[in-house]
């Protein structure tokens, strides 16, 4: 078996579905991941044995380097850049509407679009590695897709201030600071300990209480459906501009 082949998995024990996804690159998240992530949170959303929903990444060291360089710098007309960049969406989207509570278990490092995903889960718990980044301003785009998911978390303000200080990582502190981490932890094994430990409760709780809660939370959200399809538009375009293309062609 290939241990390095990107996947993504769902385990279901006692109430509890723990979606893992991985990929050798830090992470990072091809379309057929981001849709196969989607997928999942759709399918536990509808499954009345799901009681809470972990959303986690496999290794040590990145909970989500973003989007995938390998797919981005092939892009070559709008089209391909709006599906592209759509694949975010759809999974915040699919957080958006699950009506069980999504938990994140937040190991690492986590950039761009992996801060989206961590933006978009209801209750956040990260080690004190997992500083965050939004570096889309450096390659000449910007986290529109993610932006809204991510201001929602960190205010305008903190969005902001890392999505224009493109260059920087800020720490787990800072992130708890702002709202997006609610607690933070010294090593992987106590986040573990404290994320089933959380998620058992939650499995205690009255299930239409947490459905109709979660539905309160996200009260105003109602059209990110089309705005974020919107903002994949914009994404889609400007990686086609020729500032970003020159960035781009650095990587390859």
């Amino acid at each position: 078996m290939n241990m390095t082949a990107p996947y993504v998995k769902e385990h279901l024990n006692n109430g509890i579905s723990t979606i893992e996804f991985f990929h050798p690159a830090h992470n990072s998240l091809p379309g057929d991941l981001l849709a196969q992530l989607a997928e999942k949170i759709e399918q536990a959303g509808k499954n009345d044995e799901v009681k809470v929903i972990v959303l986690k990444s496999g290794g040590d060291r990145t909970f989500c380097a973003g989007a995938s360089f390998k797919e981005l710098v092939n892009i070559d007309d709008e089209e391909t850049g709006r599906v592209f960049f759509s694949g975010f969406a759809n999974v915040i989207n699919a957080m958006r509407k699950c009506p069980k509570f999504i938990i994140g278990r937040i190991q690492g490092k986590t950039v761009g679009g992996g801060v989206g995903l961590a933006s978009a889960t209801d209750y956040c718990m990260a080690t004190k590695f997992a500083s965050i980044k939004l570096s889309e301003l450096n390659v000449g785009i910007g986290p529109f897709v993610v932006g809204p998911a991510v201001e929602r978390k960190l205010g305008t303000s903190g969005m902001s201030q890392i999505a224009i200080d493109a260059n920087s990582f800020y720490s787990a502190a800072w992130a708890k600071e702002k709202g997006l981490f609610a607690q933070v932890y010294d090593s992987t094994e106590e986040l573990d300990e404290a994320v089933e430990a959380f998620a058992k409760d939650l499995c205690s709780y009255n299930p239409e209480a947490m459905k109709e809660m979660k539905r309160m939370f996200w009260q105003g959200t109602e059209d990110w459906d089309e705005l974020l399809a919107e903002r994949a538009k914009i994404s889609g375009r400007l990686v086609l501009s020729e500032f970003t293309k020159n960035e781009l062609s650095t990587y390859k």
